[in-house]
């Protein structure tokens, strides 16, 4: 009998209890601004980048509207301008060429490896291209980030992290996000705390810690934040930074809190699900597994394979089959962007040459979801379906038609 897989991709679990009952009191006293205080209340905003300065080990945190929003306040607080040119992943989601492009400067295409990380070497050689890195970890893969480091520092390119994937994720031992001058978060549904919609923002730099807090619209009230820096810095840069209002309310910033606290756990819990299916997956003929470097501890809730140098046609029936037994793939390498899935050249905004060594993975990347609704038997399910429709194109020989 052909087994089936009849759970959702796209179900989250409920949100806590405690973030429950948090957002009620807000909505109950009708303060969701996060600058609407009585006096001597601390707003749950303050208190979200309060706790998630510490969490991560940083000096400063923002809470802002989205994560794309902290990407482009990032951008703007180090003081990039309309043509400059700035480094970026060709493996990422839109919003991260969307934030370089928002603000009239171009964005640099970096090639990809087959671990799906930032090819360094190509880095190497486009580095003298810029003064910003904007580095994706894009789903969850974790580059080295000694070496990068390394690398930047000695050409003085500020990095700015995009954590979208990466938040509870570590490197040695590091949080992702410490290693940049800016680490940015997404709170968003699919990422790995859920308000809908949000973003986090944290660096040690005071100067840009009080530009990203007056970017995003404090309106002078800067005694109301709990991890910024101290007024005399906002002294200094009040009058020559603009308000590009992005605020994050009270009503998210209380359902993220209980939400932060279980972040350890819920790593644990998605990397067992993601090594469920990655050992069933294991020597399937045709389809090539992601390495991930002995440094880096991610979250994994999505995972990642290459059917490289298969047919266009033959990845396609791979994800019909799926699709017909319940499993729900998407595609990097298709022609016309599609959901999510998009490339650097589905980019016209965005002036690109063609990178034919990044290209050829490009075209091969399958990318799979990994709720925490699922449950191990679940994983290893989906795994075996997998397996199996990826063996019978393999062995039709369609892959290489």
């Amino acid at each position: 009998m052909t087994e089936i897989f009849t759970g959702s991709f796209t179900q989250q679990e409920p949100i806590p209890q405690d973030g429950i009952d948090a957002a009620m009191a807000v909505l109950q006293h009708g303060r969701l601004h996060r600058y609407n205080v009585v006096e001597g209340e601390l707003s749950e905003t303050a208190l979200l980048e309060q706790e998630f300065a510490a969490q991560m080990g940083a000096k400063y945190c923002l809470a802002v509207a989205s994560g794309g929003y902290a990407l482009a306040t990032a951008l703007r607080a180090v003081g990039v301008k309309p043509g400059d040119a700035v480094l970026t992943n060709a493996f990422t989601l839109a919003p991260v060429p969307g934030a370089i492009a928002s603000m009239g400067a171009t964005p640099v295409f970096v090639g990809v490896t087959e671990d799906l990380v930032i090819d360094l070497d190509d880095l190497e050689t486009k580095l003298p291209q810029s003064k910003v890195l904007m580095l994706s970890h894009m789903r969850g893969h974790l580059c080295d980030m000694d070496r990068l480091i390394a690398m930047c520092d000695a050409a003085g390119v500020k990095v700015i992290e995009d954590c979208a994937h990466t938040m509870g994720a570590l490197w040695n031992g590091v949080p992702s996000g410490r290693q940049g001058i800016i680490g940015c978060y997404s709170t968003q549904t699919y990422k790995h705390v859920n308000s809908g919609e949000g973003g986090l923002f944290i660096t040690d730099d005071e100067e840009i810690a009080a530009r990203a807090t007056i970017l995003s619209g404090s309106y002078m009230l800067y005694e109301r934040h709990l991890a910024a820096p101290g007024p005399e810095v906002f002294e200094r840069v009040k009058y020559d930074t603009p308000n590009v209002s992005g605020r994050m309310d009270n009503l998210r910033a209380a359902i993220l809190r209980p939400q932060l606290r279980e972040l350890e756990a819920q790593a644990i819990r998605w990397n067992q699900r993601y090594d469920t299916v990655a050992v069933g997956l294991r020597d399937t003929p045709g389809l090539t597994q992601i390495t991930r470097p002995d440094k880096a501890r991610p979250v994994g809730s999505s995972i990642q394979f290459l059917l490289l140098d298969w047919s266009a046609k033959a990845v396609q029936e791979v994800i019909t089959r799926c699709a017909a037994r319940g499993v729900e793939l998407k595609w990097f390498g298709g022609a016309e962007p599609a959901g999510f899935t998009s490339r650097y050249d589905s980019w016209r905004y965005a002036a690109s040459t063609p990178m034919p060594k990044s290209d050829r993975i490009l075209a091969g990347i399958v990318d799979m979801r990994l709720p925490l609704t699922f449950s191990l038997d679940d994983c290893a399910l989906i795994a075996r379906i997998i397996r199996a429709e990826v063996g019978a194109v393999w062995q039709s020989g369609a892959a290489c038609d």
